[in-house]
């Protein structure tokens, strides 16, 4: 009899008991719940991610779960990134949204970096994908980088920025002109110029990259080279 017995108990004490614990709650929802802080005073440090995982905590169910490091790199990925250059079969667009600016043909397909959903090619302008602050940087090369006496009335390139549905309102955001030097026998135009800096815009902007074009030699177009890029930086 004692025999049955103890082997009953074996059999017993070989059967995983399931069963879940809380500290300072009485009714836990997982294997161990905790309802207060938690101290580790011994954690090792890692030199490589390759190999370990992160915990992390969910706000909403404050559970914690294992999280692949690349997840937090890709995660980091500014999806505001946009980059473009254009070397050949420049022209300006005939659209005249904002008094003598016209947009430089920029396309989607030209980009160096970027989604091609952020630029519209029938308006050559980029989109703003949500509220913040952009850095844009914006050059124009015309010609062959020195004009004789073509760039002396307030030629230049500007940035504009359209808010709104439709047409909607158009304000032009900044402008570079050419400078230049005059001498004994000509009067001579640096025709290379660039815009560098911060902007606040709101999503659905649409920012366009362009010419002050008061009366131009269209013909230095197809000699000429532009890029910009532009990307969030804060919110």
């Amino acid at each position: 009899m004692k025999t049955k017995i103890y082997s009953l108990l074996l059999a017993l004490s070989a059967i995983p008991v399931f069963s879940q614990v809380g500290i300072n709650t009485s009714a836990p929802s997982a294997t161990l719940d905790v309802n207060g802080t938690m101290k580790v005073r011994d954690i090792p440090l890692s030199a490589t991610l390759p190999g370990y995982e992160i915990l992390a905590l969910n706000n909403t169910t404050a559970q914690v779960s294992k999280v692949d490091p690349q997840l937090l790199l890709n995660s980091s990925v500014n999806s505001s990134v946009f980059a473009a250059k254009k070397a050949t079969g420049i022209s300006l667009l005939s659209v005249g949204i904002f008094g003598n600016f016209k947009p430089v043909n920029f396309l989607s397909a030209e980009r160096t970096i970027g989604n091609a959903a952020l630029f519209n090619d029938a308006t050559s302008s980029y989109t703003v994908p949500s509220d913040g602050v952009y850095a844009i940087s914006y050059s124009f090369r015309f010609g062959t980088g020195i004009q004789a006496s073509l760039l002396s009335s307030g030629t230049g390139i500007g940035i504009t920025k359209t808010t709104g549905a439709g047409a909607g309102t158009t304000t032009l955001i900044d402008t570079r002109t050419f400078s230049g030097i005059n001498l004994v026998v000509a009067s001579l135009t640096i025709a290379d110029t660039n815009i560098n800096a911060l902007y606040s815009f709101q999503a659905g902007d649409r920012i366009a990259f362009g010419f002050l074009d008061p009366g131009i030699n269209l013909g230095l177009l197809s000699t000429s080279l532009t890029s910009f890029y532009i990307y969030k930086v804060s919110n």
